[in-house]
């Protein structure tokens, strides 16, 4: 039976820097394994972003998934509701449920200095214990990540995500449409209670950035999608330390590999996913290995960061699981980010991204190293992202 792996550095594709004189960080990194992937097969451009939508994570994965964001996708926080087995009826909505730092009324970071979980559960039920009306009900996640659902109300409306506006006026990015003035009333009633809070305090003696507020996004009523398993006959598994992917993954149907000290953050164990993938191959068909830590240093417009990470995701998980599959009589590898994630202005982009795939029956045609403008001369473009994994699978 063949083997299959996807891996994913989330935000990996940017633009030519001047600190890296005029190369992209993935030009920038020493990438020796991805580079064996796309000098040995074959690489290419994929629009992961149709068009119409928001460059965000979520779409481009479902596309990279094989799943059409125009048929299948209805917001970023109901896939993140069923990572947390959080049940939805069909008339209730859910929010993305950022904590975030706002100074002189505009946005300055989308995750409160990565606040940790225990600090963000203390805020987040100091808030709940605030709000009279049962049918609001907040949940907590995972460092700045949470969620709010609203049971049996409707809404209309237009949000925006915080870390795609860093330095924009507060204003200028509120909830818009019907429900909005809800919304905002709860934003409002949290910048009051986080404002004293113990946390806080706390947080400025050691010069951190404070929780000024939660910010409301990424809405959507119950998501569903069809089984990776009766789509494509294979049973896959994901690895990845981020609630959106854990959501795709188990609405596909995939078994969610828990990595300990995988943390969505540029201090995420690498090895500890590499050698997961590595094992999981004896088991399942097809592995996803996700790994978010070029896309929070894109955020941060750290460009060295990100290249380190790069290089971290070549070193210690592209490396070992090629070298696993290598071994195997039939295998297949894809590496590819889901979206641009630049580092000259902190936002995700919806430009096509890069991918590189080698294995079984996949022969080499541009022989040379993986980059955004390698992938470009390749000469090889698919306009449907979602068509991206019926061409790893079956070509």
């Amino acid at each position: 039976m063949a083997k299959y792996v996807i891996i994913v550095p989330d935000g990996a594709a940017d633009q030519p820097l001047e600190e890296f004189g005029g190369r992209t960080p993935l030009e920038a990194a020493e990438t020796p394994n991805m580079d064996r992937v796309s000098t040995t097969g074959r690489q290419g451009l994929v629009r992961t972003v149709p068009e119409g939508f928001e460059p965000g994570s979520d779409v481009a994965q479902m596309s990279l998934l094989g799943y059409d964001p125009q048929r299948y996708y209805s917001g970023r926080a109901p896939i993140e509701a069923a990572a947390r087995s959080i049940r939805l009826g069909p008339e209730d909505w859910v929010f993305r449920c950022n904590l975030v730092t706002i100074a002189d009324d505009r946005m300055v970071d989308h995750s409160a200095g990565h606040i940790s979980t225990k600090e963000a559960s203390s805020l987040i039920e100091e808030l709940q214990s605030h709000i009279a009306d049962e049918r609001i009900r907040l949940h907590t996640g995972v460092s700045y990540r949470h969620l709010l659902v609203f049971r049996g109300m409707e809404f209309e409306v237009r949000t925006y995500p915080p870390h795609d506006h860093i330095g924009k006026p507060v204003e200028k990015i509120l909830p818009r449409g019907k429900g909005a003035e809800l919304l905002i009333q709860l934003i409002n009633q949290s910048q009051h209670l986080f404002a004293g809070h113990d946390v806080n305090r706390v947080r400025q003696d050691l010069g951190e950035n404070q929780v000024s507020s939660i910010w409301l996004w990424g809405q959507g009523k119950q998501a569903r999608l069809d089984s990776f398993r009766q789509r494509y006959g294979l049973q896959g598994a994901a690895i990845t330390a981020v609630d959106l992917v854990r959501g795709l993954a188990k609405l596909v149907g995939f078994d969610l590999i828990d990595v300990p000290g995988a943390t969505g953050f540029l201090d995420t164990n690498y090895e500890g996913k590499g050698q997961a993938a590595v094992r999981a191959l004896e088991k399942y068909d097809l592995v996803f290995v996700h790994i978010e830590a070029p896309d929070e240093a894109g955020h941060q417009g750290d460009a060295q960061a990100k290249k380190t990470a790069i290089e971290q995701v070549d070193r210690y998980i592209v490396g070992p699981i090629l070298q696993a599959l290598e071994q195997r009589e039939s295998w297949r590898i894809l590496v590819l980010p889901d979206h641009p994630t630049p580092v000259r202005g902190g936002a995700h982009s919806a430009e096509p991204v890069p991918f590189a795939m080698a294995g079984t029956k996949i022969s080499g045609v541009l022989q040379s190293g993986f980059s955004e403008a390698n992938a470009a001369r390749a000469g090889f473009r698919i306009e449907k992202g979602c068509e991206l994994m019926e061409y790893f699978l079956k070509s």
